[in-house]
């Protein structure tokens, strides 16, 4: 298992705020009656430095992914599905479909949108501007996708809400784990018969994003936000179901080319597990492990983009500090801190970030690091990541 954690550390995540460009191929025209049909993708490689207190063997450049995009638009309809490619060991040893969706637009602000999508819950889809992403992406708090139907909706007043069902998660494609080969962290069949054996379905969210125009600007905007998150957990081994709550605020302030994204809540399960009462087995990236089923959750996000620096040259300088503060006395406190930066230059973006964690399954710790904790010290990373879009 730490092998499977330990190996997983280069593929983790998609994009964050500062997001390449898929420009792709068209064909036909979004504002006809058919529409058109975009395909595109991007291929990634990797370097990685593992400072962890013991030997590593992969300083190399590696290949990590490649990435196939669909998108259709027209003028009432839009969809889209993308698919995964990564490599730890060979070409695809692990892959997973990331999204699939469609939507109708009822007006320019309002849309309904059914299946494997983003969920709604804390400020978007990303919650920080760097690669690797907080340590709530790794407890499937943040770039989560599951299956179900949004309906999102905008008032005059600048409220911007939507109301959210989703029957199940993304499922379990190919790789090597039981049941972990998938995108999103969701809870999952463990391979350990002595660990959970769970399954979350009829998950019902509500989030509504206001911005303070009282307080902005042409140069500065703020809004504040709060989400919130219902779901039943099947216990396949006690036959009974429990639930999950949680709840996110979150503020955005944005002045000039200055971004700050705060983001805080509180995640409580309850698992009907007699064995594992106090944590889940969680999955994702083809690795399993365990999360405290209650405790704080945090991120904050600081960037800065200077643009056009030479010749459609951007670069983002970022720093991020997320935690997972469990409520369980003897379980031990994680934290994943980035600093980093972003070029961004036509169809090529690099990020090269440096992470400093502790109590972190993806960046040197074990299956229990998110829950009890591991032997909580500091462990660092070098990583760097070059992807070109196409």
């Amino acid at each position: 298992m730490k092998k499977t954690i330990f190996k997983i550390g280069f593929g983790l995540v998609s994009f964050g705020m500062v997001l390449p460009s898929f420009a792709g191929v068209t064909f036909g025209d979004p504002q006809s009656e058919l529409g058109a049909l975009t395909i595109s993708g991007a291929v990634r490689t990797n370097y990685q430095d593992k400072r962890y207190g013991e030997s590593v063997s992969d300083q190399k450049i590696k290949f990590d992914a490649a990435i196939l995009r669909l998108g259709y638009e027209s003028p009432d309809w839009f969809g889209q599905a993308e698919y995964r490619c990564y490599q730890y060991d060979t070409f695809c040893d692990f892959s997973t479909l990331v999204s699939g969706y469609v939507g109708y637009r009822l007006n320019p602000t309002d849309n309904v949108t059914v299946g494997l999508q983003g969920i709604p819950f804390g400020p978007g889809r990303y919650w920080d501007s760097s690669f690797y992403a907080g340590i709530n992406n790794t407890m499937g708090l943040q770039d989560a996708l599951n299956l179900g139907v949004n309906y999102h909706f905008e008032m005059p007043t600048a409220t911007k809400v939507d109301l959210a069902y989703f029957a199940t998660d993304g499922e379990n494609y190919h790789g090597e784990s039981k049941d972990a080969a998938r995108y999103t962290a969701n809870l999952v069949t463990s391979f350990d018969p002595l660990k959970t054996d769970l399954n979350e379905k009829n998950m019902w969210m509500a989030r509504v994003d206001q911005e303070l125009k009282f307080l902005s600007t042409d140069d500065l905007k703020v809004s504040l936000g709060g989400s919130y998150w219902y779901s039943e957990i099947e216990n396949e081994k006690a036959s009974a179901d429990g639930t999950r709550n949680a709840w996110a605020l979150f503020n955005r302030i944005n002045y000039k080319n200055l971004n700050v994204i705060l983001t805080g809540g509180k995640q409580s399960i309850s698992n009907k597990d007699v064995l594992n009462p106090h944590s889940s087995t969680f999955g994702s990236f083809d690795a399993e492990y365990d999360i405290a089923n209650k405790g704080y959750f945090y991120t904050v996000d600081t960037s800065y983009v200077f643009k056009n620096v030479r010749d459609s040259l951007n670069v983002t300088p970022y720093v991020v500090f997320s935690g997972f503060n469990k409520k369980e006395q003897r379980f031990d406190d994680s934290q994943r801190n980035i600093v980093g930066v972003a070029l961004d230059y036509k169809k090529i973006t690099l990020y090269t970030e440096y992470l400093i964690s502790k109590n972190d399954p993806f960046v040197g710790g074990a299956g229990t690091s998110l829950a009890t904790g591991d032997d909580g010290k500091w462990n660092k990373l070098l990583n760097v990541m070059l992807i070109y879009s196409f």
